[in-house]
């Protein structure tokens, strides 16, 4: 029984990293061998509303504004709104210098969901594009994100988030960065195959009669939003050539702060995304959901303790193969503390930064779990020191 647990838990481990990924991968291949490519009208231009939730952002918010404005789409079919809802700081008032911008603030500060929902008030226009305050959008964003919006089939379309590198990145810029490199292909394979299960809150956009209105204390907006419409029945489009581009976390506290909240988001939405979990609803999307996001967010990281403490009853009889497997799940731990050490060293050693953030990111599960079950983790949004 030790021996199955030990296999079981490293199939759960192998697949919900790596595995998943080479599956879809094929899925994907083949599917694309027997269908033909999708095929835009260029001169399909809707009119969409950007709207920016912003919170506290006055050091930069004028660079945003400048880059919100600079977006290569007809000035007449492209709305600015910025909410800037609690915030203490100028924030409101640096973004009323502008007269093409929409400006919504009010003092009381209920969290992003709840400005979200307040801002949705005033979206007119058939296509609502959000995107977070610290990123900077590329020029051709809006129109790469609406021209899948010519399918009806498409109720929502995800950018890609990218981290800004620099010659002196630290664990988190490291190991972030290589997350979003592969999680951002995982992102397109999902879609090619069906729906993102899960989209970047960084760059979002949905069609405005599919928008539902989020309970004010939902932790994840992006995955609760995108989710919901895919369990409706529509695409989640995942689109590789509209990006969000911001810096990483400052450091991996930052980092870690970031991932708690995330890991506690992520546990409350499973509870409220109860149809993404029946087969017989849509079994792509279900199929999609429970490898790419709920292994992660469940079993994988139990399976990680698991799996070391049966390997070390394993090898006390001596056999080879565990004793050797052992010493391999030692060692990856060795290096992760070494990264870790070397980190608040300010030691660069790139190589000891992965399995350094692969810890960090499976021990927040945990941690996760435990602010969400004592209900402690807040709706406001405290933003994350970056680079």
């Amino acid at each position: 029984m030790l021996e199955l647990l030990f296999w079981i838990c490293i199939f759960i481990v192998f697949y919900s990293y790596i595995g998943y990924g080479i599956v879809i991968y094929i899925i994907v291949k083949i599917k694309n061998a027997i269908t033909s490519k999708v095929k835009f009208d260029a001169s399909f231009e809707p009119e969409v509303t950007l709207i920016v939730p912003c919170f506290n952002e006055a050091e930069y918010i004028e660079e945003k504004i400048q880059n919100s404005l600079e977006l290569d789409y007809p000035k007449d079919k492209l709305k600015l709104i910025f909410i800037s809802d609690g915030s203490s700081d100028n924030t409101p008032q640096r973004i009323k210098k502008y007269d093409s911008v929409i400006a919504l603030h009010e003092d009381k500060r209920s969290g992003k969901a709840a400005a979200m929902n307040r801002a949705m008030k005033f979206v007119t226009t058939p296509i609502v594009v959000f995107c977070d305050a610290n990123t900077t959008l590329n020029k051709e964003a809006i129109k790469e994100l609406v021209k899948h919006y010519q399918d009806e089939k498409v109720g929502a379309v995800t950018g890609e988030k990218r981290i800004i590198s620099t010659n002196k990145e630290g664990a988190s810029t490291a190991g972030e960065g290589i997350y979003w490199k592969y999680e951002s292909l995982l992102k397109k394979l999902d879609s090619d195959f069906y729906s993102v299960v899960g989209a970047a809150g960084e760059l979002m956009s949905y069609r405005t009669s599919l928008y539902k209105e989020l309970p004010s204390d939902s932790l994840l907006d992006d995955l609760m939003q995108s989710m919901q419409i895919a369990i409706d029945g529509y695409r989640v489009i995942y689109e590789k050539n509209a990006w969000a581009a911001e810096t990483a976390s400052a450091n991996v506290k930052e980092e870690l702060k970031r991932k708690i909240r995330i890991s506690a988001g992520a546990w409350q939405s499973m509870l409220r995304l109860g149809k993404a979990f029946n087969p017989f609803h849509n079994f792509n999307l279900f199929f999609a959901f429970i490898s790419h996001r709920v292994l992660r967010w469940t079993l994988a990281p139990f399976s990680l303790l698991i799996l070391l403490i049966a390997n070390v009853f394993l090898a006390l009889d001596g056999n080879t193969l565990y004793t050797t497997i052992l010493v391999m799940q030692i060692a990856f731990y060795a290096l992760a503390l070494l990264g870790w050490y070397f980190e608040n060293k300010r030691i660069k050693v790139k190589v000891l930064f992965v399995p350094y953030y692969f810890f960090i990111m499976n021990l927040c599960v945990y941690l996760g779990l435990f602010r969400f079950l004592k209900g402690k983790q807040s709706v406001s949004w405290e933003r994350a020191k970056r680079a």
